[in-house]
């Protein structure tokens, strides 16, 4: 395989390889990479869901999506442009995180892609966590936030009541790397716990404007073909759609992660 670094920071291109073909060495070998990159770009894949999900099953337990998937495969669900107005991911968000255990990680395999446009952003969190100052440090280091998929379910018409909620650090260390990283995001991140949601809306408001600046960020640009995946535990991501209406169909699958520490 040959590996090429995708933006100064964060991602990997991973080109020469058929991940049909990945045994147990080469996937270690390509999670050491995952651990250093946090994206990885695997080009030129031809994927039926059956062999995205054995790919996928080497990093762990797949996650069902709780608001509908591909039929016959529960683990999968299809991403289809149904115009900008019906578009839900267009916000900066770490996948579930109204979960207790949130995907540790989400691996997108695109079928259909637009000539122009449709990027995936990514923004990575252990560069903004590391250049809050140490005062800013000490105050979030402190703090547990709810996040709550109410806002989700009312898109999906599902009882918002019902929906999953869950609290985690604000700083979150990485399972296995023990790297540190902000993991708020504006899409599920509602207030601190034993904060107002008025007291907890200004330092929210900074921290999701400062998580996403350029300096921590690089797109992906889709083609027909491309498999990613990214690393939840560390990254935001932002489902670019400035494609109005041409074609962009992608099977998204996740991997099940641990509670964040």
């Amino acid at each position: 395989m040959r590996v090429t670094k995708m933006a100064a920071p964060l991602g990997a291109v991973i080109e020469d390889l058929d991940v049909r073909a990945v045994g147990e060495d080469e996937a270690a070998t390509l999670n050491e990479l995952f651990g250093e990159h946090h994206v990885l770009v695997f080009p030129k894949q031809q994927l039926t869901p059956d062999e995205q999900i054995a790919f996928a099953q080497h990093w762990g337990e797949l996650v069902p999506f709780p608001y509908g998937s591909l039929p016959g495969y529960p683990n999968i669900i299809e991403l289809r442009n149904h115009g900008k107005k019906r578009d839900v991911n267009q916000h900066w968000h770490s996948d579930m995180t109204y979960d207790p255990k949130p995907p540790k990680l989400t691996m997108l395999y695109a079928l259909e892609a637009p000539a122009i446009g449709g990027e995936t952003a990514f923004a990575n969190q252990i560069h903004a966590y590391k250049e809050l100052s140490t005062g800013m440090k000490s105050l979030v280091d402190s703090l547990v936030a709810l996040h709550s998929a109410k806002d989700l379910a009312r898109l999906y018409g599902q009882d918002p009541d019902q929906a999953s909620e869950a609290e985690h650090p604000v700083v979150r260390t990485h399972d296995e790397t023990g790297q540190r990283a902000l993991y708020v995001c504006r899409a599920f991140t509602r207030q601190f716990r034993d904060w107002s949601r008025q007291e907890s809306k200004v330092l929210l408001d900074y921290l999701f404007e400062h998580c996403v600046r350029p300096e921590y960020q690089a797109r992906h640009q889709w083609q027909a073909g491309d498999l990613v995946m990214w690393d939840n535990r560390c990254l935001l991501h932002y489902a670019v759609h400035d494609h109005g209406d041409d074609p962009r169909l992608i099977h998204r699958l996740q991997v099940r992660g641990s509670a964040p520490v």
